[in-house]
């Protein structure tokens, strides 16, 4: 009986598990037709480069005076 009840709660999760994904597909359908007139308006890589590796070094720069501080 309660391998019966495992089994039911199995297909009851996958069923929702599934249903959700099928909205999801539904939602990203008409963003991917999209895409190519939102394509204009993406940042270059190197601008987000630059700030990927601004934000580094402000972290960087942080942390040593963390530990600076910290030694004192």
């Amino acid at each position: 009986m309660r391998a019966v009840f495992s089994l039911l709660a199995l297909v009851i999760v996958a069923a929702i598990v599934l249903s959700l994904a099928r909205k999801q597909a539904t939602a990203l359908k008409p963003a991917a037709s999209g895409a190519s007139s939102a394509g204009a308006t993406l940042p270059r890589p190197q601008d987000v480069g630059r700030q990927v590796q601004g934000s580094i070094d402000d972290a960087a720069r942080r942390t040593a005076e963390a530990a600076s501080a910290a030694t004192n």
